[in-house]
Parts: C-alpha cells; sequence; structure tokens
C-alpha cells in the first residue's frame, strides 16, 4: 500500500510541476479514525497530503465537473465509471480530466465496527488487520469481515477508464450478480412492502444521500422545486418514498452503485436496494450497465424507428 501511495505522490507531484494539471483531487487523512476525506492538491508541495487505503471512501467524481481548470482525479473502479457516464451526459469534458487508475479492494464498514465497540477513538490497518480502540473495549478485524456491502458485490474493482494506472488490478469476483436483488424478488409482496415501509421511516430526508452522489448534479433538483411542489417540508414514510423512487428513476441506467449515498446516510437507510433492483432490471432490458465504457450510448438514450411499442414513435 505503501508504494502505491508514494506513486500516487510521485505522479501528483510531476503533473502540477509540469503545469499539466491546476489540481489534483484525492484524499488525505480525516480528523477521525477510519475515515479519509477529499483533499485538492493545488501545488507540488502539498502532494504529501495524499494517502490510498480501505478507508479512502468517498466518490470523488462529484467534485470534477464544479472544479475549474485542468484537473487530475484518483479513480476507483466505481469513480471512473461515474466518470464515464459524466463525460457521456456532457458533464465533463475527457481532455480536461487526467485520470490515476487505481484499483480498489474495498472500503471499510467503519458503522458496522462502531455497532460493536461504539466510538472509536484509534484504529490501524496494517496488512489486512485492522486493530480498533473503541469507547466500549478494543478488538481486531479482518477486513474483509469489515469490507462494506457495496464492495462485496463490486465487479469493477479496477477503472474502467484512466490515463495511469497505480499498483496492481484486482481478479474480478464471480459471485452471482444481483444475488442480493433475486432474492428480494423472490419475497412476497407483504413482506418486501414491511421492508421497505420501515426502511422510509426511518430516512429524515436530509438528502445526504442525493449530495453524495455523483449523479445528481441537477441545478435544482425535483423536491426542491415550488411550482410544480412534488413534496412539502415534512418528513413521512410515504413522501420519503417518493423522494427516494424519484432517485431511483433519475438515476435508472446511470447509478454505479458506488455506495456513496449508502455510507454518507446518517439513518443507515438501505438505500441502494431500489437502486440494485433498477440497475438489474436496465442490465436485463437493455444489456446495459452504466459506465463501463465510453462508446457504448446509455441505455435511455438510444431509440428506434421500428420499436416495437408504436406509441412510443411518432408516425
Amino acid at each position: 500500500m505503501n508504494n502505491i501511495i508514494n506513486d500516487i505522490r510521485e505522479t501528483a507531484r510531476q503533473l502540477l510541476a509540469d503545469g499539466k494539471v491546476d489540481v489534483v483531487i484525492g484524499y488525505e487523512k480525516g480528523s477521525l479514525p477510519l475515515k479519509a476525506t477529499p483533499c485538492f492538491v493545488r501545488s507540488a508541495q502539498e502532494v504529501d497530503r495524499l494517502i490510498w487505503d480501505e478507508t479512502c471512501e468517498n466518490n470523488l467524481a462529484s467534485f470534477v465537473a464544479n472544479t475549474p481548470g485542468k484537473k487530475a482525479i484518483i479513480a476507483k473502479g466505481c469513480d471512473s465509471r461515474s466518470l464515464v457516464v459524466l463525460i457521456q451526459e456532457n458533464q465533463l469534458l475527457r481532455d480536461d480530466v487526467y485520470i490515476i487508475g487505481v484499483s480498489c479492494p474495498g472500503v471499510v464498514n467503519k458503522r458496522k465496527i462502531e455497532a460493536e465497540i461504539g466510538e472509536i477513538l484509534e484504529a490501524t490497518i496494517a496488512e489486512g488487520t485492522i486493530s480498533v480502540k473503541g469507547m466500549e473495549g478494543s478488538k481486531e478485524y479482518s477486513f474483509a469481515d469489515v469490507k462494506d456491502a457495496t464492495c462485496q458485490t463490486c465487479r469493477y474493482p479496477n477503472p474502467v477508464i484512466e490515463d495511469i494506472h497505480m499498483g496492481v488490478t484486482i481478479e474480478v469476483s464471480q459471485s452471482t450478480p444481483f444475488a442480493d436483488v433475486i432474492e428480494m424478488e423472490n419475497k412476497p409482496d407483504s413482506e418486501r412492502q414491511a421492508y421497505f415501509n420501515q426502511q422510509m421511516s426511518k430516512c429524515i430526508r436530509c438528502y445526504a444521500c442525493r449530495n453524495a452522489c455523483p449523479m445528481c448534479y441537477c441545478p435544482e433538483c425535483f423536491v426542491d422545486c415550488n411550482s410544480p411542489k412534488w413534496l412539502t417540508g415534512g418528513v413521512n414514510r410515504a413522501e420519503n418514498l417518493m423522494f427516494q423512487a424519484g432517485r431511483v428513476l433519475h438515476l435508472a441506467g446511470r447509478c454505479v452503485d458506488c455506495g456513496a449515498c449508502a455510507r454518507a446516510c446518517p439513518q443507515d437507510v438501505d438505500i441502494r436496494a431500489m437502486n440494485r433492483k433498477s440497475a438489474k432490471d436496465v442490465l436485463v432490458m437493455y444489456h446495459h450497465e452504466a459506465g463501463i465504457s465510453e462508446t457504448i450510448k446509455p441505455a435511455l438514450n438510444e431509440f428506434s424507428a421500428d420499436d416495437p411499442e408504436a406509441f412510443l414513435v411518432k408516425e
């Protein structure tokens, strides 16, 4: 891991020193244990702030479009897929971004650890082992046991688009795609309804999920519109479901399942469940996965004049 960090820093230093980029968007050590934070390095003297480890959870593609000038970005597999979608949607010019690709082994599920030992006071990561001291005790974890749920189902740990690659590539999981979605689909309607009712009851509509999502870049979100007014200012289960279902529809064929929304949620709402159902349906019906290729058009951006659904095409 230290070799990757050194390579990232050296690459960033060279890019800035040569004037090829104005800023490098990466990660630095956060103020809390097991928490990295996004950082913006603008000079060669600052590159030693950059880190890379299992705490680098943010999807940095969220910051690229609104960062002026030529930029470099440290991109995991899901970050790179987000960049592809942003390029396809004309939110980003490929020539304006230098992609430092890093294969991602996954990120830590900090909440799982805190559920066992309380607030984390100290933590170290070494050789796949996480040693943690918390308010309610100390414990060592295998990284595999506390890997984020998103990373456990990830089939694209390696960047799909990059200008340079750091470290070695990671073997792709051969697990059944969307096994969790299939399991949910097989449950009775009443059980699924009860589950989502319970999840939506937890939502406080803070919009952290929306703000963390690189695909939610609209200047005005539908929930903030006054005319028409889709939602009231209050919080209730029905409106929470409408908000989350609205996001699912807006992200159909676009969500790269980076998990940023779920990790940002302070209430631990299972936001991914509906998004993954949508992603599975898009794959089955349109044979499309978001952000895996610059040359493949997004699923909902194509039409055919001989579409079998005649009402979609005006004669």
